[in-house]
């Protein structure tokens, strides 16, 4: 079967490469799942998501369902018949039923060298943990978490200062072109998945308190925090009980007798003592303001050098 019937599941516009990648094969896509349309930004105004508005303009049968667990959206995913299932970030739980709609299985785009950081956030999971490669994997999926075998995989060197969204978008594009390279032969049959190993346990979703910025870590793994947690949660810290997020930060190799969590000031702006080192704090954004470079910031703000800042 070399032009299977394609059904593609996936939200943000990092995952649009992907799809992209299908009809360049020249795979019939004869439907789309996307996130239901939500309200987004200050104004909270009703968003429709970027794999949606592509779809739409390309005049494909887009579905929007909350949650694909109900008996309903299992028939309707059948009425369309599909050969194939490609996910790439759609974001939601698939029930086995879902799954076995299509007999060529589902397959799986995932940003990251699995086994290793399996779960929610394995492009955050890789910066936070200083890897000096990333790559992307697609799997067949099955009843586990990314635990499915290995059809594709392809690494690339990072630089080490990477930045969550950034990393997202490079990772996805390189799944975009593993698609391109390696589906014809799955689906024809002449390329064999191969199990995973062992692995790491899934990670789980971040949440708001993920951020918090604990001075009791060395200043390299608080430089890590910034860079992952970008845009969201962010990396962040309180003063006067005011949220301050660190946007842009790296880290000084020096000593300070000051207590761990003191910031200090330093030739150009300041930084915070830390177990290791110190986090130079290059730009912040204290809650209801906008982002400040830290020397604009200090002038307005010129106490809180010698602040000890909680962990």
């Amino acid at each position: 079967m070399e032009k299977p019937r394609t059904v593609f599941l996936g939200t943000p516009a990092f995952a649009i490469p992907a799809l992209q990648a299908i009809e360049g094969l020249g795979w019939p896509v004869v439907g789309v799942y996307a996130g239901p349309d939500r309200p987004a930004g200050r104004g909270r105004a009703i968003a429709t998501s970027p794999v949606k508005q592509y779809a739409l303009e390309r005049g494909l049968d887009v579905r929007t369902p909350e949650n694909a667990r109900g008996p309903t959206v299992v028939d309707e995913l059948l009425e369309l018949a599909p050969d194939l299932i490609l996910l790439a970030a759609y974001g939601k739980l698939l029930p086995k039923e879902f799954l076995a709609a299509a007999p060529l299985g589902a397959l799986n785009l995932h940003p990251s060298l699995l086994p290793r950081h399996r779960g929610a956030i394995p492009v955050q999971a890789t910066i936070l943990a200083g890897d000096k490669q990333a790559g992307t994997t697609i799997i067949a999926m099955d009843e586990g978490l990314d635990t499915g075998p290995i059809v594709a995989q392809a690494e690339v060197p990072l630089r080490g200062n990477e930045r969550a969204p950034e990393l997202t978008e490079r990772l996805f594009v390189l799944g975009a072109e593993l698609i391109a390279e390696h589906a014809l032969a799955y689906v024809c049959g002449d390329l064999r998945p191969m199990p995973q190993g062992a692995g790491d346990p899934p990670l789980r979703r971040l949440t708001k308190e993920t951020g918090a910025l604990d001075w009791a870590k060395s200043a390299a793994a608080l430089e890590r925090q910034v860079r992952a947690y970008d845009p969201w949660p962010g990396a962040y810290t309180t003063i006067d009980g005011a949220k301050l997020e660190v946007v842009d930060a790296s880290v000084i190799d020096e000593r300070y007798a000051e207590p761990i969590g003191t910031v200090v000031a330093m030739a150009d702006g300041a930084g915070v003592v830390t177990a290791t080192g110190v986090l130079f704090l290059r730009r912040v954004k204290l809650a209801g303001r906008t982002e400040a470079d830290i020397t604009d910031f200090l002038r307005g703000h010129p106490g809180l050098t010698g602040t000890r800042l909680p962990s």
